[in-house]
C-alpha cells in the first residue's frame, strides 16, 4: 500500500515534490531539534489520487487515523476530547508557495463541549471562546466556501455594538453570543451546521485542501508563475499552539534579511495575543521585532539564535513564523524566503561577502525576469508631488494607475486597457485577480509580511502597505486621508515601493539607476549605489561564465549604440524594411508603379544612396563587431495605401473629375499586390526574386557602406540575411546575384570586404532541409516569430486578440508560445535544423534573432541545443547576459 501520510520526524527539506515545501521545511526544523509542535503531513501524492479517483484513495483514512494515534500519545491529549482537547492546525502546502491556496484552518477540534473543556484546562473562558469563533470563522470560509465577509461584517457588528474598533475590546460573553451568530451564520449559508464531530472537522478540512488545489485563484496563480498543474498539495496537521491566550501570547513572521531591500538584520512583525493569519492579514498594525524585544526579550533572543541558525543551515535568507504560547517560542513554518529584485541581487552579494555561497551559487540565485524589473523606471524627485500618505515599502517599483477598491473592478478596467492601483484595507488571496493585473498594490493596514506586501513580492509588483493615515471605505470606492484629501475611484494616483510614499495624481519617471550604470554613467550616485554594485557584480560574472554571446535587434545607429553600450556583441537582426517608412515610401511606390525595367532601376537608384547611408551608420555604431543586415521581408503592398481607403478616394476623385493618371497606377498596382494572407504570399526571398533589383540594390548599398568603413579605417562585418528561404534553390538564386554585386563592389572600391551570406529560418520545411540549405549558407538565423507562427498556423495579430486568453485559461498554452520558446514543437525545429545544418556544415554559425532570444526560459533552450548566440531588443541585452551565464552554470 502506498504510504500517504508521514511523521515531520521522517522527512527533510529535500523532499519538496512529494512533502510540499511547508511538510519539507517543519521536518527539517524537527530534525534540527527547534521546538517545533509536532503532527504529520498528508503527501502531493495522496492529493494527486484524491483528485483523480474523486475522494480519498485506498488506506489514506487508515493511515491518518494511525498517526492521530501517535500524535494524541505525543500530547497526552485527544483530539477534540470534552475535557483536555487536543486541537489541531490544517494548512496547504505545495511544493512552492502558492498565495492563491487555501487559507489555514486553526483550532480543528473545537466544538460546543470541548470549548468548555478547553476553558478549564486554560483557566480562561475568554480565549476558548476566541478560538472557537476562530475556527468557525476559518471553516466557515475555507472549508464551507462562504464569503469570508459575511464573518467579518458579523464581527465589525460585535464591535460596534461594543462601542470599539478592537477585538481585543470583546469579552467573554460578547465572544460567546459571536459563536452563536456565527454558527447560524453557516447555517444559512451552506445549508448544513457545523459538524460538531472532531473527526469529521478534520476530514473535511483536508478534503478541502486537495479541493483547493483547482481553485480558480490557485489556477491563476500556478499560470502566472509557471507552476505545473499536475504537482498537487500537500496537507500539514499540526498540534496547536495559541498566540491568543493573553499579552505574553503571540504570533509573528519574520525574515532574516529585508525582503524588500535586502539589508542585513532581522526584519519581521509581531502581534501580542493574537493567532494564525491575524499578522499576515494585517487586521491589526503590528510592533516590529525590535519592539518586541521589549515585550518579551527571552522569547526574542531565542527567535534571533534560531533566525541565524536557520540562515546558516539554507544558506539563503529564510521566511519564518513563529507563535509564542505563555512565554513558550514555538516555529510554526521556515522557507526560503521571497524577496524582491533588488533584494535578491544585494543578498546574494552579501552572502558571497560573508563566505556562505560562492559567486556561482550567487549567480543561480537571481534572474533575467528580475533584473528587467530593475531596470524599469523611477519616479522623477525632482518634479512637483503632492505627498498623501507613507506606509511601509513592501515591495519596489514606480507604479502610476487609478485608483480601484475591489478585484474586479481591477479586472475589468485592466482588460480595457487601464493602468489600475488596486487599494485595500489589506488583501486576502480572494484579491489575487486584482493583484495580478493592478501596476501596484496599496494598502492602509499590514506590514512587510502582510499577505499584500508577500504576493506582491513574489509577483514583481510595486506595493505600499500600512499606510495609516488613510481611510479606505471599499463600499463606497474611495479613501481619505488624514487631513482632508478624498481620492474616489478612477482618481490617478502614484506609489513608490521604495520610499513607501503615496502621491496624488500622476508622477513623472526616470530612468532607474541600473539602466544608468548600463549606460555608462559614471556619476558617483549611480557607480556607489549599492544596488548597482550588486547588479555589476552578477552580470560582470555571467559574461565570464557564459558560453553564449548575445547580440541586439537595431535598426537605427542610436539603437545600435545603446545596445553596444548595454554590452551587445553585434547585431542579429538589422529590419531594413523600416529604413523604407516616412518619406521614403513615396520612392517604394515608384518602384512598384514602375512601367519597366529602366523605371525600376530609377528608384532602385534613388533608393540607394539612403539605404547606404543607413548601413554606414549602423556599421559605424557596431565597427568591429558583426552585424547582421536582413533583406526586405515584409509584402510590398505594406509600403502603398489601403485598398479600400484608396478605393474610395479614388472614386470621390471620379465624382469631382480630379482623378490622375499617377493614382490610377497606383490603385491598380495595390490590387494587383493584394493578397487575402499576405504572410504566406509574395514577401522574403521571394521578392527578391520576382523583383530582383531590390534584392541586389540593398546588398550593393550594405557592401559599398562597408567599404567606406575600411576606407575610414574602420572594421566591419557585415552579414547579410534572405529571409523565408524554403529551398536551396531560392537560396542560391539571391546569393549568385549578391556575390556578383560584392565582386564589383570590392573591384570599384579597392578594398577586400570581410562579409557573409546566410539565411533566415523561419519556415518548417526550411529546418526540416537544413542539411541542404546548409551547404549554400555561411549561417543560419531562426526567427523564431515566424517559425511559432507557421508551425502553429496563426497569425500572432489575429489570434492575441482572439483566442489566445481562451487557450492560456484552458491551458492549451501553459504561457504565450510568443513570449516564451515552445520547445516541444517548434524548439524540435530549431534543434533538428542546427543538428542537421552543423553536420552538413560544421563551420555553420547559428543564432536566434526573434524575441524569444530575450525571454529568460528561452535562452536555456538556445543555449542547450549549440546555437552560437541570441539576438533581442537593445533594452534586454543585460536580461539575457545574465540568462546566458545561469544557463551555462546549469
Amino acid at each position: 500500500m502506498t504510504a500517504y501520510v508521514f511523521d515531520f520526524s521522517q522527512g527533510s527539506k529535500d523532499q519538496k515534490d512529494l512533502l510540499g515545501g511547508k511538510g519539507a521545511n517543519l521536518a527539517e526544523m524537527t530534525n534540527l531539534g527547534l521546538p517545533v509542535p509536532p503532527g504529520f503531513t498528508i503527501t502531493t501524492e495522496a492529493c494527486r489520487a484524491y483528485l483523480q479517483e474523486g475522494g480519498d484513495p485506498a488506506g489514506l483514512a487508515e493511515q491518518v487515523s494511525e498517526r492521530l494515534v501517535a500524535l494524541e500519545e505525543t500530547m497526552e491529549r485527544k483530539l477534540g476530547d470534552a475535557g483536555d482537547p487536543l486541537l489541531v492546525s490544517v494548512r496547504s502546502g505545495a511544493k512552492f508557495s502558492m498565495p492563491g491556496m487555501m487559507e489555514t484552518v486553526l483550532n480543528v477540534g473545537l466544538n460546543d463541549e470541548s470549548v468548555e473543556g478547553l476553558a478549564r484546562q486554560s483557566d480562561d473562558s475568554r480565549f476558548a471562546q476566541d478560538s472557537y469563533r476562530r475556527l468557525l470563522q476559518m471553516f466557515g470560509a475555507t472549508v464551507l466556501g462562504i464569503e469570508s465577509a459575511v464573518f467579518s461584517e458579523a464581527l465589525d457588528a460585535a464591535k460596534k455594538a461594543k462601542g470599539t474598533d478592537e477585538d481585543l475590546d470583546l469579552d467573554t460573553d460578547d465572544l460567546r453570543d459571536l459563536v452563536a451568530t456565527y454558527k447560524q451564520l453557516i447555517e444559512e449559508h451552506a445549508g448544513r451546521a457545523f459538524p460538531q464531530d472532531p473527526r469529521e472537522q478534520l476530514d473535511l478540512a483536508v478534503n478541502a485542501v486537495f479541493d483547493s488545489w483547482n481553485t480558480d485563484r490557485a489556477a491563476l496563480y500556478r499560470r502566472q508563475e509557471q507552476i505545473p498543474d499536475d504537482l498537487g498539495t500537500a496537507v500539514n496537521v499540526q498540534a496547536m499552539v495559541f498566540g491568543n491566550r493573553g499579552m505574553d501570547s503571540g504570533s509573528g513572521v519574520a525574515f532574516t534579511r529585508d525582503p524588500a531591500t535586502g539589508n542585513q538584520g532581522v526584519y519581521g512583525d509581531y502581534l501580542q495575543n493574537a493567532q494564525g493569519e491575524d499578522v499576515v492579514a494585517g487586521i491589526r498594525n503590528t510592533v516590529s521585532l525590535a519592539d518586541m524585544a521589549e515585550v518579551d526579550r527571552t522569547s526574542h533572543d531565542e527567535l534571533l539564535e534560531i533566525m541565524e541558525k536557520l540562515e546558516k543551515h539554507y544558506h539563503d535568507m529564510c521566511d519564518i513564523e513563529f507563535t509564542v504560547e505563555d512565554g513558550k517560542l514555538w516555529m510554526l513554518q521556515t522557507r526560503v524566503g521571497k524577496r524582491t529584485p533588488e533584494a535578491a541581487f544585494r543578498i546574494a552579494g552579501h552572502m558571497v561577502d560573508e563566505g556562505l555561497i560562492d559567486l556561482d551559487e550567487a549567480l543561480r540565485r537571481v534572474t533575467g525576469a528580475q533584473l528587467a524589473q530593475l531596470m524599469f523606471p523611477r519616479f522623477d524627485y525632482s518634479s512637483e508631488r503632492n505627498l498623501l500618505a507613507k506606509g511601509m515599502n513592501a515591495s519596489p517599483g514606480a507604479a502610476v494607475g487609478k485608483a480601484v477598491f475591489d478585484w474586479a473592478t481591477a479586472v475589468e478596467w485592466a482588460e480595457r486597457g487601464e493602468d489600475v492601483i488596486l487599494v485595500r484595507k489589506e488583501t486576502s488571496p480572494d484579491d489575487l485577480h486584482g493583484m495580478v493585473v493592478a501596476k501596484g498594490i496599496l494598502t492602509s493596514r499590514g506590514g512587510k509580511t502582510s499577505h499584500a506586501a508577500v504576493v506582491a513580492r513574489g509577483m514583481g509588483r510595486t506595493c505600499v502597505c500600512g499606510a495609516e493615515a488613510l481611510d479606505v471605505d471599499t463600499k463606497n470606492a474611495e479613501f481619505t486621508v488624514r487631513g482632508g484629501t478624498t481620492i474616489r475611484e478612477g482618481d490617478v494616483i502614484s506609489i513608490d515601493g521604495t520610499t513607501g510614499e503615496v502621491f496624488e495624481g500622476a508622477v513623472p519617471v526616470t530612468d532607474s539607476a541600473v539602466v544608468r550604470w548600463f549606460e555608462g554613467d559614471k556619476d558617483p550616485e549611480i557607480t556607489d549605489n549599492p544596488l548597482v554594485q550588486a547588479v555589476a557584480r552578477l552580470v560582470e560574472h555571467a559574461d565570464q561564465t557564459r558560453r553564449l554571446q548575445v547580440r541586439t535587434n537595431a535598426d537605427t545607429g542610436e539603437d545600435a549604440a545603446r545596445a553596444r553600450r548595454f554590452g551587445a556583441q553585434g547585431i542579429g537582426l538589422c529590419r531594413t524594411e523600416h529604413m523604407f517608412l516616412g518619406e521614403r515610401r513615396e520612392l517604394v511606390e515608384h518602384l512598384i508603379i514602375a512601367d519597366d525595367e529602366a523605371g525600376q532601376e530609377k528608384a532602385l537608384d534613388a533608393l540607394l544612396p539612403q539605404q547606404r547611408s543607413d548601413f554606414l551608420e549602423i556599421l559605424e555604431s557596431m565597427d568591429g563587431l558583426p552585424v547582421t543586415i536582413r533583406l526586405i521581408d515584409p509584402p510590398l503592398h505594406e509600403f502603398l495605401p489601403d485598398l479600400t481607403d484608396l478605393s474610395v478616394a479614388m472614386a470621390v476623385a471620379d465624382v469631382h473629375g480630379h482623378r490622375k493618371k499617377r493614382q490610377r497606377k497606383l490603385l491598380a498596382a495595390v490590387q494587383r499586390l493584394h493578397e487575402a494572407n499576405p504572410m504566406l504570399g509574395l514577401r522574403g526571398v521571394r521578392l527578391g526574386i520576382v523583383i530582383p533589383g531590390l534584392f541586389t540594390m540593398q546588398a550593393r548599398a550594405v557592401l559599398e557602406a562597408a567599404a567606406e568603413r575600411i576606407k575610414a579605417g574602420g572594421d566591419p562585418h557585415p552579414e547579410i540575411m534572405i529571409p523565408l528561404v524554403g529551398s536551396v534553390r531560392e537560396l542560391d538564386l539571391v546569393k549568385q546575384r549578391i556575390m556578383d554585386v560584392a565582386a564589383d563592389v570590392q573591384e570599384e572600391a579597392g578594398v577586400a570586404i570581410d562579409f557573409s551570406v546566410g539565411t533566415m529560418i523561419e519556415l518548417p520545411r526550411a529546418a526540416l532541409t537544413a542539411d541542404q540549405i546548409a551547404g549554400s549558407a555561411d549561417f543560419f538565423s531562426f526567427g523564431t516569430n515566424d517559425l511559432t507562427q507557421m508551425t502553429w498556423g496563426f497569425s500572432r495579430d489575429d489570434v492575441e486578440a482572439s483566442f489566445f486568453s481562451t487557450y492560456l485559461e484552458q491551458g492549451v498554452f501553459p504561457v504565450s508560445p510568443f513570449e516564451s520558446l515552445d520547445t516541444e514543437g517548434v524548439g524540435t525545429l530549431v534543434r533538428t535544423a542546427a543538428a542537421k545544418g552543423r553536420e552538413a556544415n560544421p563551420e555553420l554559425h547559428l543564432g536566434v534573432c526573434g524575441e524569444h532570444g530575450g525571454d529568460p526560459a528561452s535562452i536555456h533552450f538556445f543555449d542547450e541545443v549549440g546555437l552560437d548566440y541570441v539576438s533581442c531588443s537593445p533594452f534586454r541585452v543585460p536580461v539575457a547576459r545574465l540568462e546566458a551565464g545561469r544557463s551555462a552554470l546549469g
